[in-house]
């Protein structure tokens, strides 16, 4: 099966070796994303919601880039510093989002990459 490799100016650069999304069938992976402003590379600053919309924004980006948008996601994983920011995101994804959810984890990680608070990678389905 053919990969597509998925890229877009409106989400952050990659910061590694890694694409933006890579497409195979009509399934997307989309690679993590941390709260970076496209463009400048710098962190957003503000509270947890701040970077929760920020990271969802980044992930609409690169799924509008493939042909989709946040609606297409079926599974969701939250990377967070800390869990008790755990409410916080889940009303960001209550304004991000309507039912039915996709499928999520969110797991506590002692570190992300730049610093970060919170990282999202997402796999999504892509229709016809």
């Amino acid at each position: 099966m053919a990969k597509q490799i998925i890229h877009t100016e409106q989400a952050p650069a990659a910061i590694g070796p890694y694409s933006q999304a890579v497409r195979a069938g009509d399934t997307l992976y989309l690679s993590g994303q941390i709260p970076l402003v496209p463009g400048t590379g710098e962190l957003v600053t503000g509270d947890i919601q701040i970077q929760a919309r920020q990271v969802f924004s980044n992930l609409a980006a690169v799924a509008e880039a493939a042909g989709g948008d946040l609606g297409d996601l079926v599974k969701l994983n939250i990377f967070l510093t800390d869990l008790a920011h755990f409410p916080l995101v889940n009303e960001v994804m209550t304004e991000t989002f309507v039912e039915p959810y996709p499928a999520r984890a969110a797991i506590g990680v002692a570190a992300l990459p730049k610093g970060a608070e919170i990282e999202m990678d997402a796999i999504m389905v892509l229709g016809d």
